[in-house]
């Protein structure tokens, strides 16, 4: 049996999002900046999508921006803030710990600019509290910028309390969205957020296209330029096949959120309580303020990469955290971040599933995951330690 479990780092495309870009790779295909006629009816079509998009997070049409993704739109939102900031003298930025890093190593260039940045706890269960964040905020704090939900341990952040402190204080709010948008029912008006990002391939769109929300009288900076596209703030000729894509995509899985959240919970909770039967095992995360779809958990005594080669063979795709830090071979920052030290943090596993899985799947991987974690501890010169009592158990 063949699984996908890896929908965190990317979801397959749906048929309804495939479907919509084949006339706009066949028949609409000119460049929507042109004045002749095809130009023109591209246009129209990339300004219905935008439309579309727009009513679907609760926002105007003329406050999306396109981009080729989620750290593009991370990096124009955080950078717009501070640029803001900077003329006001207020260099002073609020994040998280366990940001992705489109966002943190944004916020580590503005550091070496002169901006200070605090970083908030996000405690156990990957969590930051309103409080902390309304704490947190000084006269020249210019941005609080903090994910909606965590793309390794899936938490889900207090969005709408932290967006209303922020308006409270008068400070711009802005928060990746990246692993929410499709997922979770999001209205950026009544949730006082004032920027956004989302992209596309996590909720069955296509790859290298996204967006950010904008509040209407938010000056963007241009991170891209050579061009008077997305009104002046996003220069390059838009990939429109790929944004009507988006829109389809999204408006297809909204359309369906409710059942489908209630079959991923489902499958998410029946795989969380098989794991848990797994000596010295810990799920990472809130064990209910977590997306539907997502799994994180730790195996004490083992290194997380042998364990996914292990599942590969078993043809079973998974990950141990970030598809973008995959390569490194450092422990993720996120679990280190909710207090777990360096040896448990190494042994990690992130299944994420989408409404395509099947119940099927779940008891293949209870099947054969716990059989990968005993012949990997029983080949662990550090488990043998473990079990003999000369080290001690952390999980």
């Amino acid at each position: 049996m063949n699984v996908y479990f890896d929908n965190a780092a990317t979801t397959k495309m749906s048929q309804v999002a495939l479907d919509a870009m084949i006339p706009c790779l066949e028949t609409v295909y000119a460049n929507a900046s042109s004045l002749h006629t095809p130009g023109q009816k591209s246009k129209e079509v990339l300004e219905k999508a935008r439309e579309e998009i727009a009513a679907c997070i609760g926002a105007q049409p003329n406050e999306i921006y396109f981009t080729s993704g989620g750290s593009e739109a991370d990096n124009q939102a955080i950078v717009s803030a501070a640029k803001w900031g900077a003329r006001r003298n207020k260099k002073h930025i609020i994040s998280t710990t366990f940001e992705h890093h489109a966002v943190l190593h944004t916020l580590q260039k503005l550091e070496k600019e002169g901006y200070e940045v605090t970083y908030l706890d996000v405690h156990e269960n990957g969590i930051v509290q309103p409080e902390e964040v309304a704490a947190a905020i000084r006269p020249d704090t210019c941005l609080v910028t903090i994910m909606y939900a965590n793309n390794e341990i899936g938490s889900i952040q207090p969005i709408a309390e932290i967006g209303a402190v922020c308006k409270e204080k008068g400070v711009y709010f802005h928060t990746d969205a990246v692993q929410a948008v499709g997922h979770l029912s999001i209205n950026v008006k009544e949730q006082n957020i004032d920027m956004m990002s989302a992209s596309a391939h996590k909720f069955h769109g296509p790859k290298g296209v996204g967006f950010l929300y904008a509040r209407k009288g938010i000056l963007l900076s241009n991170i891209i330029e050579g061009g008077a596209q997305e009104r002046g703030k996003r220069a390059g000729t838009e990939n429109i096949p790929a944004i009507v894509g988006m829109a389809a995509a999204l408006k297809n899985v909204l359309a369906h959120q409710e059942e489908n959240a209630a079959k991923m919970t489902a499958l998410r909770d029946r795989l969380i309580d098989g794991l848990l039967t797994i000596p010295h095992s810990k799920l990472n995360g809130d064990r209910t303020k977590r997306l539907p779809g997502n799994v994180n958990f730790c195996f004490e005594g083992i290194e997380g990469e042998s364990l996914l080669l292990m599942l590969d063979m078993k043809g079973i795709a998974a990950s141990s955290g970030s598809a973008c830090t995959s390569g490194s071979l450092d422990p993720s920052h996120v679990l280190l971040a909710i207090g777990l030290p360096h040896e448990v943090a190494h042994g990690s596993l992130r299944l994420s599933l989408s409404e395509y899985n099947t119940q099927e799947e779940v008891d293949y991987v209870l099947e054969e995951l716990p059989k990968i974690v005993t012949y990997l501890r029983n080949m662990s010169p550090v488990w043998d330690e473990l079990e003999k009592g000369e080290k001690k158990h952390v999980i």
